[in-house]
């Protein structure tokens, strides 16, 4: 039965939204991963569930691709470009020399088992490879959400790093998915002659004009973006998020335009615009963080709906090898030769690295093309994908911190942020002070006595939950946070 008509799409959209953020209530208190949550979600809906139907998989398609950009923008705006310098090297070698050894390794796997009677599974060489293409990027929703979500310190610029490389890997991916659907089509199709020479080489010009125009095209809109929000003047502060949003979507249509990765523009220019000084930033934030949840949510939930769980089963076993393959084979053999270069990257480190990589809806996107371009065994490809998305989110999301604890990697969680206040940027930078004995025996109990470099100036005093407005002469006590706003230039 069909319930998605026009009539009464919002209506049912109301209450897959309400009743999926009441499961994710429920399963977070068994440490399951909030996206898997809504994926289960969507399949519990689906039409081996509740009955609704849906598979437009082209538009399944499109919404994905929106959301990627929203969640791939709001991850870029909080990232700090002090944090991935000094991981630039082995981010930017994960996302494309580990991308291309996890297809390598993954597709033989694949390959392999053809000649294994038992599973009466059997593909082309060429579809296998292009199966491990499409699970071969670690997926930025899961990454960020995961390790954020978690409020995990990891040692050792880990989060960055791992990041870094989630952010800008689904280039590779994309490439090596398009050129082996190609490939597939050309050899399954006609059995026309290929010229491997000639398309290695249109392979590496697209990788690289891929990488290359959605660099520019991302660091130019980051800049001009920037530059614009601070230089126009609208009465409705929230219209500038809006528009900031409709910026974006822009980015990626002219990068993908210009032949260039537009997923990887937009993470680029949300690193830009978030290491800028920008009006509203706490409103614009605050508005990609609320969108970026919505974008997850309606993208896994339609990705849940969109599978066929009794199709998927049929497929299980496979997937399930697969899987745990790519779990514990495939991923760390390409992390720890991806990383041979870099020898201040300790071992635990390495291996952390190799359980964080994380599936989840861009490999089901990506496994999307295959479908759309009828590559002969294009259903068990996604099918497979899905079910090893499932099979990642819930072992390897679900015991992140866990491996992180084993490992010794995990660093204290930063201190309380006792105000909740945001001051233009061009103000100066805040601070918080704690008023201890120690601090007092040493200095004095008042503002005055503290001596603060000229330039500083305390905003508030928060003592037993209230707020105090200060002035030179009032008693500090012990337990005082004292809310600072600094200027650009202080006097000593």
């Amino acid at each position: 039965m069909d319930f998605l008509t026009s009539g009464n799409i919002i209506f049912v959209g109301s209450i897959l939204i309400f009743c999926s953020i009441l499961i994710t209530k429920a399963g977070g208190r068994f440490g399951m991963p909030t996206l898997l949550l809504f994926l289960l979600a969507g399949m519990l809906f689906g039409c081996d569930g509740l009955g609704i139907q849906f598979s437009d998989i082209e538009q399944a398609q499109f919404v994905g691709m929106v959301a990627l950009c929203v969640i791939l923008f709001t991850g870029g705006v909080e990232t700090r470009i002090d944090e991935i310098k000094p991981v630039l090297g082995p981010g930017l070698t994960l996302s494309t020399v580990g991308v291309l050894l996890t297809t390598a390794f993954t597709g033989l796997f694949i390959y392999g088992m053809s000649f294994w009677g038992v599973l009466s599974f059997e593909l082309p060489i060429v579809v296998c490879f292009l199966l491990a293409a499409t699970m071969s990027s670690t997926d930025s929703a899961s990454v960020f959400n995961i390790l954020r979500g978690k409020n995990i310190n990891l040692k050792n610029n880990l989060q960055p790093m791992l990041e870094l490389e989630s952010g800008s890997n689904d280039p590779m991916a994309y490439i090596l998915t398009i050129v082996l659907i190609q490939l597939a089509l050309t050899l399954c199709g006609d059995g026309a002659q290929v010229q491997t020479s000639a398309m290695v080489v249109d392979s590496l010009k697209v990788l690289v004009q891929q990488f290359a125009s959605g660099a520019m095209i991302g660091a130019g809109a980051g800049f001009a973006a920037s530059w614009f929000m601070n230089r126009i003047n609208i009465g409705n502060i929230p219209l500038y998020s809006i528009m900031l949003l409709s910026m974006v979507f822009f980015t990626f249509s002219v990068a993908d335009m210009l032949g260039g990765n537009g997923y990887l523009a937009v993470y680029i220019t949300g690193i830009i615009v978030g290491n800028k000084k920008i009006k509203n930033r706490k409103q614009v934030v605050a508005f990609f963080d609320g969108m970026t949840w919505i974008m997850q949510i309606g993208m896994f939930l339609l990705l849940g709906l969109l599978v066929d769980p009794s199709e998927m089963w049929k497929t299980a076993l496979v997937a399930l090898l697969v899987g745990v393959f790519m779990m514990f084979v495939a991923r760390p053999l390409s992390v720890f030769i991806s990383l041979l270069p870099f020898k201040n990257i300790t071992f635990s480190s390495r291996l952390f690295a190799s359980w964080v990589g994380l599936r989840g809806a861009v490999p089901i996107i990506f496994a999307m093309y295959p479908v759309v371009e009828d590559v002969p065994g294009s259903d068990a490809i996604f099918n497979i994908v899905f079910f090893i998305t499932l099979l990642s989110l819930v072992l390897q999301g679900g015991t992140i911190v866990a491996a992180a604890k084993k490992l010794d990697l995990l660093l204290p969680v930063g201190s309380e942020k006792h105000f909740d206040v945001e001051l233009p940027e061009e103000a100066g930078e805040q601070s918080e002070i704690l008023i201890t004995e120690d601090l007092i025996a040493e200095k004095g109990n008042t503002l005055q006595a503290l001596a603060l470099p000229r330039g500083m100036l305390v905003i508030f005093i928060k003592r037993a939950g209230k707020y105090i407005v200060p002035n030179g002469s009032v008693e500090l006590l012990p337990g005082d946070v004292l809310l600072v706003i600094a200027s650009s230039e202080i006097e000593g």
